[in-house]
Parts: structure tokens; sequence; C-alpha cells
């Protein structure tokens, strides 16, 4: 692999020309494959359990934890690379590999075999999501970066929305012409070749990326460290003497990353088991509730942040967040509570639009305080943080609520409900904490920042 701090390897580009905005562009459906691969799954929650066995908590587990235990094990050593090598590279190989473990996915005929697909699809984030805000960074000045990160972070809604809603056609679909199916496709269940079929398209987009997406060049390096390399060591030290700035963005986006993987790990089902709804109506739902919703909160979000940032405001992207995730939490717990379908459905739109509003805040808020040489091991810290509790215990702690404190699967609502409430108060809290030292921190990379 050739080092990017090559000049043959890197892009001179105007900041946030076309050649910027393709990239973004090439991200984001980079990002939507990704969250497709990964939210599939839970619109085959009932016929996995009735196929495999297992009971919702091992459900969540497939959803959550084996998905992001991947960030544990290897995520700071390819973001490492990434802020060595070149980023588009890493990015490619990275989508190759979980797009080939989601088709893998369909093969699996036991718990384990589905656990261990679900942990190599979590490859994707731990490859694509610290390079790609590294990339942006580069690629967009500092006014700028909130929209084009939120531009990439709509991926997160876009994506999941797409999933949901072709899922949902595509499990009609092929319970429609199962009998006229090949012979040896006939031998899968329709979940198994819902994951093959969905798998697939990654496999071309990892050669598309590759091939048509340029290396910007790497920008706001610290004076002291023009090579680049930074130890282990340095990167903790340098974390540790902010920590009153990096430790509330982690622990604070945990919290509330808890609360709304919840809801996006279990939304259809809550729909379905509360209200009545078949699967594939209820994915439906809520693929365009993600699609819309979530979409044009993520887009709003970034707009604000960019206006607050031109007002004078340096801790916007933090303050923001708080102001968001307490926006927030009156709907998130009101919303699984109510009787009627239709209020329901409104109450999960206004969910997803004032949740979606913080989505492109957080990594705004590490690219200000972080330098290059450091970006995306520092995401990849707060991936390894923030995401695998919000994605592990997000799908888990509704689903052992179920399990074991109401010991009801039709209890969804008020754990659900409990879920949010208690997460989503502890994250306001937490970001309100951290704002003196945000302050100061961005005061501080004003000195080795250059545009």
């Amino acid at each position: 692999m050739a080092r990017d701090d090559n000049a043959a390897a890197e892009s001179e580009e105007p900041l946030g020309g076309w050649r910027a905005w393709y990239t973004v562009g090439m991200l984001l459906i980079a990002y939507m494959v990704a969250f497709a691969d990964r939210q599939v799954i839970t619109l085959l929650v009932e016929p996995i359990k009735s196929d495999l066995g297992i009971n919702d908590t091992q459900i969540s587990l497939l959803m959550g934890f084996a998905f992001s235990i991947f960030y544990v094990t290897m995520g700071v050593p390819i973001a490492r690379l990434s802020d060595r090598f070149n980023r588009r590279t890493i990015i490619s190989v990275g989508v190759f590999f979980w797009s080939l473990a989601t088709v893998s996915c369909g093969f699996a005929r036991s718990f384990l075999q589905l656990f261990f697909g679900r942990v190599a699809v979590g490859v994707g984030e731990a490859a694509l999501t610290p390079a790609a805000y590294s990339i942006i960074a580069d690629s967009f000045s500092v006014k700028t970066q909130g929209r084009a990160i939120a531009v990439y972070s709509t991926g997160i809604f876009l994506g999941s929305g797409i999933a949901t809603i072709a899922g949902s056609a595509l499990i009609a679909m092929i319970g429609d012409v199962a009998s006229q199916m090949p012979e040896f496709l006939q031998s899968f269940r329709p979940w198994q070749l819902v994951f093959m079929i969905v798998g697939a398209p990654g496999l071309l987009l990892a050669l598309m990326i590759r091939f048509t997406v340029k290396e910007p060049l790497r920008r706001h390096r610290l004076s002291s460290n023009p090579g680049g390399k930074v130890s282990v060591k340095a990167l903790l030290s340098f974390v540790w003497e902010r920590r009153w700035s990096y430790f509330p963005i982690f622990i604070g986006y945990s919290l509330g990353g808890i609360g709304f993987w919840s809801y996006l790990f279990w939304s259809p089902e809550l729909l379905r088991r509360q209200f009545g709804m078949d699967i594939g109506e209820a994915g439906t739902a809520f693929g365009v509730i993600l699609t819309v919703f979530g979409t044009l909160g993520v887009l709003l979000g970034g707009w604000a942040c960019d206006k607050a940032v031109s007002m004078g405001y340096r801790d916007a992207s933090l303050r923001l967040a708080m102001i968001f995730f307490l926006l927030a939490l009156p709907a998130m717990v009101a919303t699984p509570l109510v009787s009627d379908k239709h209020l329901a459905l409104a109450l999960l739109s206004a969910t997803i639009f004032l949740v979606s509003l913080q989505q492109a805040l957080s990594p705004v808020a590490l690219q200000l305080i972080t330098p290059n040489e450091m970006r995306a091991q520092v995401v990849s810290l707060f991936l390894m943080v923030a995401s695998f509790s919000s994605i592990a215990f997000g799908a888990s702690s509704v689903a052992i609520i179920m399990d074991f404190v109401f010991s009801d699967s039709m209890a969804i609502a008020k754990s659900l409900s409990i879920v949010a409430g208690v997460t989503m108060t502890l994250a306001v809290i937490t970001l309100w904490i951290g704002l003196k030292g945000f302050a100061v921190s961005v005061k501080d990379a004003e000195r080795w920042s250059q545009q």
C-alpha cells in the first residue's frame, strides 16, 4: 500500500469544488449501502427467530453486539492506517469485505454462523467512517464542513429507509416467486436470499470507489509533526490533555446513541407487535419516515451548525447537539405509549426528525479539535466507545427489559420508552457538562489549524 503523503497519491483540488462533492456523493452511497446491509435484519426478526429457534435477546445480539464488536478488535488499527496511507483504497477494501460478509450471512444455518457473519459485516463502519470524515475535512473549509458531513450523514437514514422499503418489497417478492426459482435456490429460506441480494451491489461499488475517487491533499497537520506519524502514546496523551472536551462527546453520544439505535432497531417490530401491522407494511412505513424525515433533519442540522459558526458560535456543533437531544426527548418517550396507530406514526416521524438533527454534529466537533494525523484514529476511538455502546446496547437493552424484566415480548412499547427516557436525559446532561471544555479546545485548535 503506497503512503498517501506521497505527492503522486494526493489530489490538490479547490476546497468544496465539484471533485469534493463527487467524493461526498460516493461516500454517501457507500454509507447507504453499509446501513442497508446492517439494517435489513430488522425486517427478518420473526423468520430468523423461528428458523434458528432463538429469542429476542439473541436476535438483539445479531442486530447490535455482533456487528459492533469489530470496532473493539480492528477499528483503531484500521484508523491508524487511514491516518497514514491512502484512505480511498482502505474504504474500497472495506466496502468489498463487508458486502461479501453480508452475502455470507445468507448461507448461515445456525445462530453462531449468523453471529460471526454479522461480526464480519462490522468491518464496514470500521473502515469507512473514520477515513470518510478525514477525507471530507480535507476537501472543504471549516465554514462548509457541516453541510458536507451532513450530506454524508444522510446515508444513515437513506440507507436504513431504502433498506426497509426495498427489503419489505423483496421479502414479498421472494415469497411470491419461491416456487419458480431454480432448484438450488429453493433450498434457502427467504431471509437468507434477502441477505444475498442486499449484499451483492456493494461488490461493484467497491471498484467504483477505488477507480473514480481521488485522495485529497492532507491539511491541518500539527506543525510539530510534519511527517504525519503519531504514536499510540502521543494520541492518547493528546486526548487525555483535552479530556474535558473528548469525554463528554464520547459519553454523551454513547447515551444518546443507545436511545437512537433502540428506535432504529425496534421500530418495525413495535409497529408490528403494538399495532398489528404486518412486517411489510411496518417496514415500508418506517422506511418512508427514515428516508424523508431523517434525511431532512440531518441536512437542516448541518445547515444550522454552519449558520451558527458563521455567527461566531465556536461551540455550535456541541451546543446544538445538546439542544437537539433535549427537543427529541419528549417525543421519544411518548411515541411507543400511544394507542392510536396514526398518532404513533406521526410521533415516530417527529422523533426521527428531531433526533436526526444532531447526526452530523459529532464528527464536525471532533474534526474541529483534532489535527489531521490523528483524525481517523480519534474518530475510531469515538466509534469504539460511542457507536459500540449505542449499537450493542441500543438493540439489547430493549430486548433484555422485555425478556427479563417484563418476561413479555409484547412489552416492547414500555421497554422502548424506558430506554429512551433514561438515556436521552443523561445524554443532555453530559453534553452540557462538556460545553466549556470544548470551547477551550476549539480556541486552542486555531493555533495549529490552517486552511
